[in-house]
């Protein structure tokens, strides 16, 4: 894995900040986990995605979960971009 092949990777992601994503992760073991969100910020190593929330309640909060740019080169981290 090269330093350019990650810093491509961070720069297109970066054009999609805010941009609704399918985002499919695996989790070993024949596992994945799918959920949908908004590509919340780009940072010089992560990314961030805000998670759909499905609960209305006051008291329901913001769910985030962040990547590396290598889990999107790896593949363990496959994004789809709603348009």
């Amino acid at each position: 894995m090269r330093q350019a092949d990650v810093n491509q990777v961070r720069e297109v992601l970066g054009h999609y900040v805010g941009q609704r994503v399918k985002v499919k992760a695996n989790m070993g073991r024949h596992r994945y986990n799918i959920s949908e969100g908004i590509i919340s910020e780009t940072y010089p190593s992560i990314f961030t995605i805000k998670l759909k929330n499905d609960d209305t309640s006051k008291n329901a909060r913001d769910k985030f979960v962040s990547y590396s740019y290598t889990d999107v080169l790896t593949k363990d981290v496959q994004l789809t971009v709603f348009n």
